[in-house]
């Protein structure tokens, strides 16, 4: 291709509304620009790389026995209604009428759309398991759309489907998507690490995401560092520690903490260590009052709180509430004595021998509190959120935290959505049953901004071989020269023949500025014809590595077919 007449319209300056490093090179480069908040033009460099992406997906998808297919964008509301989504979705689904005045929505994600098509298509279990998947523009109603690809308006995904007869069948295709997301990403040159979360609006039970680590990621990644385990920090679990065999807790006694309202202010007052005072925090869940009590400093972890509970909802309580109930403000909040409110604690909580607690009277506290004696716990759980450096939950090493871009996400939906939208096969006994079902996404404009975040310099872009939009630049830095320009159209088409893609600067620019704009492209390999042109002399420049050597025209082909092999 001839730069001269491709639509690559570079930019010296950084936007500076462009947050992300990706957003900035991306419009620099000449990659993409902005139509509307969150909503971009993918220009020809964006979309090769795109369409390198998707082929990859498509070779590993394909090898599992994965079909692809096309479904609609615009998808009739009662589909959505169905699973409950139309108003679980809030602002985010993109709704719209037609001329007739029903209701649709652009979707931001096809498991209503599939489920309806598998119900009237597959009839019998003779049909599973079936995995199908599309690669497709989406919608999602941004509220503060940022970080350019990485949190927009509009988006390219690939989503897959599985519907399978019994959980073992969902269970291998859904790690057989695992390992063919692992070699995608792997192959498209980024560094992740795919972690437990969750589900979330999607539904469903067991899900990994795939995350980029990179600096400006919207997630914290929790990893081990003595393995391989690693989770979403809504997810993450920690050792635990273990309950001393006796407990000797002395007799209950309340002192007045007048100034204390938070658990340091307590300690303070109390001369306790922070970690042996319960934070009590009063909290709504499905509508039902109810306390839980947490180690020292320890934060209520919510997400993990609604699945440890098999809950749907969970709210602060207000200050109103907790007075009427507890007969004190918050900050002086404790489990002695409470009766007709589940109290739910912490794991951690076993492991205190020395207990401080509100006393349900504003200004109060009581110590020597013990377990049993002065209260009762309605069920230990798992309800606190992960510290960097807590033990790895499978006994090796520690936790360490790191930011991370959410590339991909599993997700083992069961009959979440066959169940709401009726959807049945009839299996080996003639009996109706709801398909088991599978989701499987890959955000692939998020992928290609994730390449970049962690694939650059500060001269520009720095692209993965398998990735790049072309594998070689190469600059005429003279075309008024008639040594250069005839070898640089010589080897542009020996490059074209070999099978080699090639970007040709033939403008009519300076070297500094061509030079300039081939480290800001990144392309892996640069080849410069200038002053040596007549000895049929070029210079050879690695992307990745800076290094640069100089070979003969005749040496050109040869080198690049054994460089881009490597």
């Amino acid at each position: 291709m001839r730069q001269s007449t491709y639509l690559a319209p570079t930019m010296r300056d950084v936007p500076a509304d462009a947050e992300a490093i990706s957003h900035q090179l991306m419009l620099r480069a000449g990659m993409m620009r902005q139509i509307a908040a969150g909503v971009y033009a993918y220009l020809p460099l964006a979309k090769r790389t795109i369409t390198k992406i998707e082929a990859i997906i498509r070779e590993e998808l394909d090898a599992i026995g994965a079909q692809e297919l096309t479904l609609p964008s615009l998808h009739p509301a009662e589909l959505w209604q169905a699973s409950g989504r139309w108003e679980a979705m809030g602002d985010e689904l993109v709704r719209l009428k037609d001329r007739h005045n029903r209701d649709f929505a652009l979707g931001p994600t096809h498991e209503e759309v599939i489920t309806s098509l598998i119900k009237d298509g597959i009839a019998s279990y003779k049909k599973l398991p079936l995995c199908v998947y599309q690669v497709q523009t989406k919608f999602r109603d941004e509220r503060r759309p940022r970080f350019g690809l990485l949190r927009g308006r509009e988006f390219i995904m690939k989503d897959a489907y599985s519907f399978h007869d019994s959980p073992e069948s969902l269970d291998e295709a859904y790690w057989q998507m695992h390992g063919a997301y692992s070699r995608i990403f792997t192959r498209v040159g980024l560094e992740f690490r795919p972690v437990i979360a969750d589900s979330g609006a999607m539904g469903g039970k067991d899900t990994h995401e795939f995350m980029a680590l990179a600096s400006v990621g919207e997630d914290t990644v929790v990893y081990s560092d003595g393995s391989d385990y690693a989770a979403n920090l809504e997810m993450a679990k920690s050792a635990l520690p273990e309950a001393p065999s006796v407990q000797a807790h002395g007799l209950l006694e309340k002192r007045a903490t007048p100034e204390a309202k938070t658990v340091d202010e307590a300690a303070e007052a109390l001369g306790f260590d922070a970690d042996d005072i319960f934070k009590a925090l009063v909290v709504v869940v499905d509508d039902v009052l109810s306390l839980f009590i947490l180690r020292g400093n320890d934060e209520l972890n919510e997400v993990k709180a609604l699945h440890e509970l098999g809950a749907k909802t969970l709210r602060m309580a207000s200050e109103e509430e907790v007075v009427a109930a507890f007969g004190a403000t918050p900050g002086s909040i404790g489990p002695v004595g409470v009766k007709d409110v589940p109290i739910y604690a912490d794991y951690r909580i076993r492991s205190m021998e020395r207990i401080a607690c509100g006393a349900n009277e504003t200004g109060y506290h009581y110590v020597n509190v013990g377990p049993g004696r002065d209260y009762e716990v309605t069920a230990y759980k798992d309800f606190r959120t992960v510290r960097e450096g807590d033990p790895s939950p499978d006994g090796k090493g520690t936790l360490r935290f790191a930011e991370g871009i959410e590339i991909g996400q599993i997700f083992k939906l069961g009959t979440r959505y066959s169940e709401s939208l009726d959807a049945k096969y009839l299996d080996g006994q003639g009996k109706a049953q709801p398909f088991l079902m599978g989701c499987y996404g890959i955000g692939v404009s998020r992928t290609l901004a994730a390449v970049i975040e962690q694939h650059h310099d500060e001269a520009g872009i720095v692209w993965p071989k398998a990735v790049a939009p072309f594998d070689v630049h190469l600059l005429a830095l003279n075309v008024k020269n008639e040594d250069q320009k005839t070898l640089a159209e010589q080897l542009y088409s020996d490059i074209r023949q070999a099978g080699i893609d090639v970007l040709y600067d033939d403008r009519p620019e300076r070297a500094g500025v061509k030079f300039k704009d081939a480290d800001l492209i990144g392309l892996p390999v640069r080849v410069a014809v200038g002053k040596r042109a007549g000895e049929g002399i070029i210079e050879v420049k690695v992307r990745k590595t800076g290094e640069q050597l100089e070979l003969t025209a005749s040496e050109l082909v040869r080198w690049l077919n054994d460089f881009l092999r490597e």
